[in-house]
């Protein structure tokens, strides 16, 4: 195969097709009638070639070389040792709780400390996996987790503190630090809202034993869908990958696993206790596990992207700074999350508090109307939704609740041009 002529005859075929329609950065924004999207994949056609291209020409459909690529060049850059990607921020979360609890010999009804405020698949993890979600309420100034809060719910079974920043500003990483050692506990970060923030010039991801980020469009990084699972304890990232890798033994990647001794060279010996002939420890299933696996391209995509990550996180920045400037110079009851002096966050969106509910109600029909994206801020108090209200009275968390009905956010991605704060601004200027 002439891989020069596949270049070529790629190239051609993204030229002629053109820029995909959710590359929003690459396009010139209409005040007319273009929505101003809160996030979207910050692509071009080099992403798009290494997508065709890894599916066209490469030897795996699913994990494989691009994938094993990837994880590398994502540890290295993010300083970690291990890495593992499955198929979503999602299933992350899933294979760390996993992982972490059979690793680490957890107990059912062994408890995790967390926000009752966020995404709800920091949370169905540990229910998934028997443990106990024990909730501390937020504080309305950077709608984290209470911290001063955690010591007075810390129990003889407690296990860990799960920490999830509110749209990649972070709690006292210090304090949680001390805690967790004179506790015994680790720390484990959901990390797919802040993917590159720092705390005290140090990545925020430093201070995890293990972590998960998200590649889904409308994270930092994007590679359509993906996730990835990081620690510096091999031994829990091997475990991490039998769980994605449907429970099996089996660590051998790579072509030579097509080999019949495998990578390890031992694919062969008696590994299975109670059996008396030979078993192939690539079907010796050490976990119950699932199958979570990327697709390789992806990773082909993951690899483009880490090369713009520098870029990524000046823009979402920047882009943050100037919508809050924008809410607070426009509309009087509103502020935007505070985030505390040692905290350097790379922004997922603009948390919004609102004096009152009937403002946030206003204000985001307001922008919806006006075709500027809102979100709420995920599930608020996720003990007032029917699928986790067995978890705990929702009305002993009040500022959880008020988060529900007092916040919204607005996006800061990097895809946003001088053409779209124009039109933000004119929009805002309108308000009331």
């Amino acid at each position: 195969m002439d891989m020069n002529k596949v270049d070529e005859l790629i190239d051609q075929l993204v030229a002629e097709v053109g820029t995909p329609k959710y590359a929003y950065n690459c396009k010139q924004f209409n005040p007319e009638k273009d929505t101003v999207f809160y996030s979207g994949p910050f692509w071009d056609d080099k992403e798009v070639k290494a997508g065709v291209r890894a599916f066209l020409t490469g030897k795996w459909l699913v994990s494989g070389e691009n994938v094993a690529k990837f994880q590398v060049k994502f540890g290295r850059k993010f300083n970690v040792k291990w890495s593992h990607m499955v198929n979503s921020g999602s299933s992350a979360n899933l294979t760390l709780v996993t992982a972490v609890k059979k690793h680490l010999n957890w107990q059912d009804g062994d408890e995790v400390i967390v926000s009752p405020v966020g995404f709800p698949t920091t949370i169905a993890p540990l229910c998934q996996n028997n443990l106990k979600p024990v909730f501390i309420d937020i504080e309305m100034s950077t709608l984290n987790f209470d911290v001063y809060k955690i010591k007075q719910a810390i129990t003889p079974r407690t296990k860990a503190i799960f920490v999830s920043p509110v749209l990649g500003n972070p709690p006292d990483m210090d304090y949680l630090k001390e805690l967790c050692e004179e506790h015994n506990l680790i720390l484990l970060g959901d990390n797919c809202d802040s993917l590159g923030t720092r705390w005290r010039n140090q990545l925020l991801t430093d201070f995890y034993y293990a972590w998960t980020t998200s590649f889904y469009p409308a994270h930092h990084i994007s590679t359509g869908e993906g996730g990835m699972v990081c620690s510096n304890d091999e031994e829990l990232i091997n475990r991490a990958r039998s769980v994605a890798w449907w429970g099996r033994d089996c660590r051998c990647i790579g072509a030579a696993n097509l080999l019949a001794c495998g990578t390890c060279g031992n694919r062969f010996d008696k590994w299975l206790e109670g059996y008396n002939g030979v078993i192939d420890h690539k079907y010796l299933f050490s976990n119950m596990g699932y199958n979570l696996k990327p697709l390789d391209m992806q990773g082909a995509i993951g690899m483009v992207q880490l090369d713009k990550i520098d870029e990524i996180d000046v823009k979402r920045r920047a882009n943050f700074a100037r919508i809050k400037a924008m809410f607070e110079k426009y509309v009087p009851g509103v502020r935007v999350a505070a985030e505390l002096f040692e905290a350097d966050p790379s922004w997922f969106g603009v948390p919004l508090i609102t004096e009152s509910p009937e403002l946030k109600e206003q204000l985001q029909a307001y922008c919806e109307k006006n075709r500027i994206q809102t979100r709420n801020y995920f599930a608020g108090n996720i003990l007032l939704h029917p699928g986790y209200k067995h978890l705990g009275n929702a009305e002993d968390y009040p500022n959880a609740n008020k988060a529900l009905s007092n916040v919204f956010f607005v996006g800061c991605p990097p895809h946003y041009g001088e053409d779209v704060f124009a039109y933000y601004e004119s929009v805002l200027h309108k308000w009331q």
